[in-house]
């Protein structure tokens, strides 16, 4: 991987601009800001995905496939921390001197001038961002807005809005949030991650208050969430008592309160704020989907809008791509998928299954991301599942960034279960989703959780349950 340097200066100006990765789900949504702001865009990816047909669609030259030849004349690079240093494509850009602008240095870029709320959080950032795109949408308000999902109602990750506000979802893994010039931070949880690159708890923990210091008009932060109570606590200890904070959640001291809440499929709750109560009903299920909607609407009447059209703004939203998605249903079996990586979000996103599915069986398809995360995690991970799922279906460690390490493989968490019969270890695609159609019977959830590319699966899942019909005669 690359680790970017960012004490370098921001060009005054930019031309055509040339993304290593155009078709994450990031990086698609920055590409597509440049071209909306009338810059020619080009990029390459290792495979075609529904991003650069999108992206080719609005103008963009894409390649499948990395070639120095692709980098054309651009005259600056984009990229990710997950780049290897040898693509040619980053090499060439070195060789000519172009800038090299990893993927926030371009955000920041593209964010100058205009009133940033950057939200935070080692889960939930994705959907609270959605939460709060979706609610100044619906209350009058044009938004610019970067999202790690496309959030379903808009139909797009990324757009360039005419208001003052921008909103964007801020990635916390290699520190990069800490370049924004924000307005509002939101930090939604503070549950220690990228140890890899962080070193320890409390390294993580002191980059979320430089991150909620650095706010100038306001700080929203967890109240329930340990890590994140912490921040709160360290940035009460300045001596000139700023930034100004709100904290939200289940807690009686919350300045935004949520309570009453009922999960049993999509979640509702009350909001107390400044004395009076607001009931609400999500189009989402799970409690922590509560929790981000708590965040959000604290966000927005923090800024002064009227909590009632808040609340009811944030109700619109219906969800993000990859999170808790629903593929299909073949023979009363359901298959969604979930991005879920770290045992904290694999508990909630379990748990908001379990809400919707009533007397059926969860089948979970987990592929471990990152082999630092699986040799570090390995027995959390297991304990939730075999707590929270019915049957387990370990595949191998999708890297990443990573080189392998020796004897990190899948195995190692499904090793871990307490009881084996309820977990399969199946490196074999075909023969997982195969185990999971055998196991599935009607009323049932199989979801995949992981944040690398399992997603792929789900075709073979349910090709493997069409073919059981087939088979059976049912």
């Amino acid at each position: 991987m690359i680790f970017p340097d960012f004490t370098q200066p921001l060009p005054g100006a930019l031309g055509t601009v040339h993304f290593v990765g155009i078709g994450g789900s990031g990086m698609s949504g920055i590409a597509r800001l440049f071209l909306s702001a009338g810059h020619t865009v080009t990029g390459s990816d290792r495979s075609e995905n529904h991003n650069t047909e999108a992206l080719r669609a609005l103008g963009a030259t894409v390649t499948i496939g990395h070639d120095a030849a692709n980098l054309g004349d651009a005259d600056a690079l984009v990229f990710t921390g997950a780049l290897w240093p040898d693509n040619p494509e980053y090499l060439l850009a070195v060789e000519r001197g172009i800038p090299l602008l990893h993927r926030s240095q371009a955000l920041a870029w593209l964010i100058s001038g205009q009133r940033l709320i950057a939200v935070a959080g080692a889960h939930g950032k994705t959907t609270s961002t959605g939460m709060i795109v979706t609610a100044l949408l619906e209350i009058g308000e044009d938004p610019s807005f970067v999202n790690g999902g496309v959030i379903q109602s808009i139909g797009t990750s990324a757009a360039r809005g005419t208001g003052d506000l921008f909103v964007v979802e801020a990635d916390e893994s290699d520190k990069s949030f800490l370049l924004y010039d924000t307005s509002v931070a939101l930090v939604t949880n503070v549950d220690a991650d990228h140890l890899d690159h962080y070193g320890s708890h409390e390294a993580f923990d002191e980059a979320f208050v430089e991150f909620s210091g650095k706010a100038s008009e306001l700080v929203v932060v967890s109240s329930d969430d340990a890590g994140a109570v912490r921040v709160t606590a360290s940035l009460r200890e300045r001596a000139d008592g700023s930034p100004r904070i709100l904290t939200f959640g289940t807690d009686d001291a919350a300045d935004v309160r949520i309570h009453s809440i009922v999960a049993d499929g999509p979640v509702s709750f009350v909001v107390s704020w400044q004395g009076a109560d607001y009931a609400a009903r999500l189009r989402v299920p799970g409690v922590h989907n509560a929790l981000n909607a708590a965040g959000a609407f604290a966000v927005l009447v923090g800024l002064g809008f009227d909590p009632e059209r808040v609340l009811a703004g944030i109700e619109r939203f219906g969800g993000t791509e990859r999170r808790f998605e629903l593929h299909g249903v073949v023979r009363g079996v359901s298959v969604y998928d979930d991005y879920a990586h770290h045992p904290t979000e694999v508990a909630a996103a379990l748990s908001a299954a379990r809400s919707v599915v009533g007397e059926g069986r969860l089948i979970a398809i987990h592929q471990p991301h990152l082999y630092s995360r699986t040799q570090l995690m390995a027995g959390d991970f297991a304990r939730v599942y075999e707590e929270l799922a019915d049957q387990t279906i370990v595949l191998d460690v999708f890297g990443a960034r990573e080189d392998p390490i020796e004897g990190v493989t899948g195995a190692l968490v499904s090793d871990r279960f307490a009881d084996q019969t309820h977990v399969d270890y199946l490196p074999d695609w075909q023969a997982a989703a195969d185990r999971a159609a055998e196991i599935a019977r009607e009323g049932d959830i199989i979801m995949t959780l992981s944040c690398g590319d399992v997603y792929r699966i789900v075709p073979q899942v349910l090709a493997s349950l069409d073919a059981t019909v087939a088979t059976t005669g049912d």
